[in-house]
C-alpha cells in the first residue's frame, strides 16, 4: 500500500525479541477500570456516567478520563498526572520512531521539544457483563490533541484504523483512508491533515488468529493491545501532590488501586496523605 505524507506504517517494526520483553512486563502489569465522570466533573447535561470500553494503563503522565484528559489550548493544566516512566524496551523503540518521526516531519508539525513521553495503553477485546460477553474492541471518533507526531505500536490480531473527516450533525462521516495495523506494527501520523483536520477511529479487531493474552483483569479476555505514544509538554505534567483538591479527591480511588501492585503510585500517594 502507498501511503500519503504524513502517514508512516512498517508492519514488521516489532522483532520477534522484542515482542517477547513486552508481553513479559505487561505480565506485571494491573490495567484498571475508569469511569468517565466523577463527583468534582460530572456528566455535562443530558449525559450520564459511563465505564470506559475498555481497561487502560498510563506511562509518563496518567490522563485520567475524570480529569478530561489532555486538550489544548484550555485544558491544559491539572490533566496530566505523573506516572511511570517507560521500562527500558519502550525506551529503545521510542528512540528509533523519533528518529524517523524527525525525518518525516518539519516546521509546525514538530514542536519544539517534541518528544514521545506519554504512552496510553489500550486492552482490546470482550468483557463479561452479567452472563454474557460483550465485544468492546472499537474505538470511536476522537482527536489526539498532544502536540506533535504520534506513534502506535500494535500487537495481537489486526485492528481496521480509519482517518474520517466530519460532515456535520446527523450525516455519516466520509473516510479518507483506512488500513490494517498489523501484529508487531509501527504506525506514526502527524501534519495538519492527518493530526488535526481529521479525526480518527479503531472500527472493529479481527479474532483469525484467535489471540487471547493473558493478563490481570478479571472478566475482560484481550485479543489486541495497543501502545499508543504522544508527547505532552513536561510543564503540563504535574505530580498528585499538586492536583487542586476536587481532582485529587476524585482520582484517589485509582491511584490506590494502582498503588497496589506500583510501587510508583504507593510512594506518590505518600506525598499526600
Amino acid at each position: 500500500m502507498q501511503f500519503p505524507p504524513g502517514l508512516y506504517y512498517d508492519a514488521s517494526f516489532v522483532r520477534p525479541s522484542d515482542k517477547e520483553e513486552i508481553l513479559a512486563w505487561l505480565s506485571t502489569l494491573h490495567p484498571i477500570w475508569e469511569e468517565r465522570y466523577s463527583p468534582h466533573h460530572p456528566p455535562p447535561p443530558g449525559q450520564v456516567q459511563r465505564q470506559l470500553l475498555r481497561p487502560v494503563y498510563w506511562l509518563g503522565n496518567w490522563q485520567f478520563a475524570c480529569l478530561n484528559y489532555y486538550h489544548p489550548p484550555k485544558g491544559i493544566f491539572h490533566r496530566c498526572v505523573r506516572a511511570e516512566p517507560f521500562p527500558s524496551i519502550f525506551q529503545r523503540l521510542i528512540s528509533k520512531v523519533e528518529k524517523i518521526a524527525v525525518r518525516l516531519f518539519r516546521g509546525r508539525e514538530m514542536p519544539a521539544g517534541w518528544h514521545l513521553n506519554t504512552c496510553l495503553v489500550n486492552f482490546y477485546g470482550k468483557k463479561l457483563e452479567g452472563d454474557r460477553w460483550v465485544d468492546t474492541a472499537r474505538v470511536g471518533e476522537h482527536k489526539d490533541f498532544e502536540p506533535g507526531p504520534v506513534a502506535s505500536i500494535s500487537l495481537g490480531e489486526r485492528a481496521m484504523f480509519q482517518f474520517v473527516a466530519s460532515r456535520g450533525l446527523g450525516q455519516r462521516n466520509a473516510v479518507a483512508f483506512q488500513q490494517w495495523l498489523e501484529d508487531g506494527s509501527l504506525q506514526l501520523f502527524g501534519g495538519e491533515k492527518w493530526k488535526n483536520r481529521l479525526f480518527h477511529r479503531v472500527q472493529r479487531v479481527d479474532r483469525k488468529l484467535g489471540q487471547n493474552f493473558p493478563l490481570h483483569v478479571e472478566n475482560f479476555e484481550t485479543r489486541r493491545i495497543n501502545f499508543t505514544f504522544r508527547y505532552v509538554p513536561e510543564a503540563h505534567i504535574a505530580p498528585f501532590c499538586e492536583l487542586p483538591r476536587g481532582s485529587a479527591a476524585d482520582v484517589r480511588g485509582y491511584m490506590e488501586e494502582l498503588a497496589e501492585h506500583s510501587q510508583f503510585f504507593r510512594g506518590a500517594l505518600r506525598t499526600r496523605p
